[in-house]
């Protein structure tokens, strides 16, 4: 995989964590630790994509 293959694919990862975070926030009763899980995998292949774009 090519290094702008894998920033393509954390950048479409990151867009599906977004997805989920915002249906969980919609429930009825949102799971705090639920979006705090999300909140945190996002910001760690947000890290991840600077990085790498840093490289590139």
């Amino acid at each position: 995989m090519s290094l702008q293959e894998r920033i393509e694919a954390l950048k479409a990862k990151h867009r599906s964590l977004e997805i989920a975070l915002e249906e969980e926030n919609n429930r009825p009763r949102p799971d705090d630790m639920e979006i705090l899980k999300l909140k945190k995998q996002k910001l760690l292949i947000k890290d991840e994509i600077a990085s790498l774009s840093e490289k590139h």
